[in-house]
């Protein structure tokens, strides 16, 4: 756009919506945004940009008209803004389409997609670039720590993007990271996800068949080892492929992996033959494999394995991911962004590493649209049984759901306690604070699972625990002691 215009964006506070509209606002156009309901960390990274946000959905949001709107996917035809477009033949597009045509066009795009991982990857990825003089520009589905941001617009040739396979907007049904030609790909891993928009998992691999499809011959794709349906989606691909992982037979295979309480080391072996040895802070053997597909990336666009080990040496973390919320009378309270069964015990099998003997409590929202219906059911019961105590929340907008597709709670509470964990259903947040903060004791790790605000269960909780310990404190003080009895 040669002109710089007002553009208004419906839905501004998804993180990939932020993103998009920090690097309009950088380009200096005006920027206005709207949602429902804003939580952190989007909404304090809005606040921090200056933009300002209107809620609720209104009409009113839209006037003075914008020159363009852009409508995130969560938006559905009855949004009154939405509505408020058509009838007045505002001019709209969606997130991917103008950040293909405004911020790609001219860079070399490196996108990480995946069902698990693609986040702190491309943050790893970013990071790498970024510390060996790279320049690169980045979007990133979440705050990188490392940056403080979700993006950075800088002079490099690279753009590194995280490749979403959400759908794009009410408008055009296809997952988003079709819009963006990656001349190079990170595939992080497979599986069946997004219960709302794909039917099964033959349905979720045709869409990364389609990303896999887009790669030049030139290009090349770095992909996981981890089973069949990755082989699936990249067994026609054109470019260059590669693969990570744990098996003998990976390009970059790990090995000597070391998952400690403070630490995380691994080896990599390059075609079969030492390459080089890293080392971070960050916990988790998927961050590992993570941090590897990130460094083979790196390495094939020419960055040497010492700036890569570099790197990952002071390599922080992803909010949201395995981040700790609060340290209160012992009690470690843990925020983790949790949407699938997998991601569930990959984060509670981080935690058993990170903090060995202590109990571990897994506190649960369903809230994504795949842990709300009972398709992954079996798995969830799975996940969560790796916790020594389990809180499952409601489910999240359960009457959007069919009855005969939802999640049974109780079933699943049941089907975990046969396992060994103490688990119940408690309501929400307010229920959940208010039950389990006189139960947990100095020691306890309680891992917050949800993708979305909790009820502001993340404040809420170390709040009423430090006032516990000031009302603990008072009344010993206030105590009479017992004069003794005379002889």
């Amino acid at each position: 756009m040669s002109e710089k215009k007002h553009i208004h964006l419906i839905g501004v506070c998804g993180t990939a919506m932020a993103s998009l509209a920090g690097m309009l606002k950088q380009r200096g156009f005006k920027i206005t945004g709207s949602d429902t309901a804003a939580y952190p960390p989007m909404s304090e990274f809005l606040e921090s940009l200056r933009i300002p946000v209107y809620q609720p959905f209104g009409v009113s949001n839209l006037k003075p008209s914008p020159d363009l709107v852009v409508v995130g996917n969560a938006i559905s035809r009855g949004n009154v803004e939405l509505e408020h477009v058509l009838d007045e033949r505002i001019p709209f597009c969606s997130l991917p389409e103008l950040l293909h045509d405004e911020f790609l066009r001219g860079k070399e795009v490196l996108v990480v997609a995946g069902t698990h991982g693609k986040t702190t990857t491309t943050s790893m990825l970013s990071w790498i670039f970024h510390t060996s003089g790279q320049q690169p520009s980045f979007l990133i589905g979440g705050i990188a720590e490392n940056f403080g941001s979700s993006f950075a617009l800088a002079q490099g040739r690279h753009f590194i993007l995280e490749g979403d396979e959400y759908d794009t907007a009410f408008f055009d049904k296809g997952p988003k990271f079709l819009h963006y030609f990656p001349d190079a790909l990170i595939l992080t891993s497979v599986e069946f996800d997004h219960a709302d928009i794909y039917k099964d998992l033959e349905a979720v691999e045709t869409s990364f068949k389609r990303l896999v499809n887009l790669v030049p011959r030139r290009g090349k794709i770095i992909a996981c080892d981890s089973g069949a349906s990755v082989e699936r989606c990249v067994a026609r691909a054109f470019s260059t492929l590669e693969r990570y992982g744990p098996g003998a037979s990976a390009d970059w295979r790990v090995v000597n992996q070391k998952l400690e309480a403070k630490r995380t080391s691994w080896s990599v072996l390059r075609d079969g033959h030492a390459w080089a040895d890293f080392e971070f802070a960050v916990g988790g053997e998927y961050n590992v494999w993570n941090a590897t597909a990130a460094a083979a990336m790196a390495a094939s666009c020419g960055i040497s394995k010492e700036e890569i080990s570099a790197a990952l040496k002071t390599f922080k973390s992803v909010r949201r991911r395995l981040e700790v919320k609060a340290e209160v009378n012992g009690i470690t309270i843990i925020d983790d962004f949790a949407h699938h069964p997998t991601a569930i015990a990959g984060t509670l099998k981080a935690l058993r590493s990170r903090y060995p003997g202590r109990r571990l409590w897994a506190i649960l929202e369903p809230r994504s649209n795949t842990l709300r219906r009972n398709v992954l059911q079996n798995e969830l019961v799975s996940s969560l049984a790796l916790a020594d105590q389990v809180v499952i929340a409601g489910i999240f907008k359960a009457d959007a759901i069919p009855a005969a597709e939802r999640l049974d709670l109780h079933r699943v509470a049941m089907r975990i306690e046969e396992q060994g964990p103490s688990v119940r259903v408690l309501a929400d947040a307010d229920i959940i604070v208010a039950t389990l903060a006189q139960e947990m004791r100095a020691g306890d790790v309680v891992a917050i699972l949800s993708n979305g605000g909790f009820g502001g269960i993340y404040d809420k909780l170390p709040q009423r625990l430090r006032l516990l310990a000031v009302n603990a404190a008072a009344a010993s003080h206030t105590q009479t002691p017992i004069e003794p009895a005379p002889a």
